[in-house]
């Protein structure tokens, strides 16, 4: 399984919906639509998704080959 990080490629707000699709095996579209879709559930599903923003590292700081 991949770690979790923001990928900066194809992330359309902040990333998580695909970082998640990637640990998961899925599409970003359908992991897209399944945040759509808890939304419409009663919860704090916003502020969960800012926390793993602000959690989840991007993942050009996870990047640990060096330039030489």
């Amino acid at each position: 399984m991949t770690a979790l990080a923001r990928p900066t490629h194809g992330r359309m707000i902040g990333g998580v919906c695909a970082a998640l699709a990637r640990r998961f095996g899925t599409s970003a579209t359908t992991m897209r639509v399944i945040f759509l879709l808890s939304c419409l559930l009663p919860g704090p599903q916003f502020l969960l998704y800012i926390a793993l923003w602000i959690l989840f590292p991007s993942e050009d700081k996870t990047d640990t080959r060096t330039a030489w």
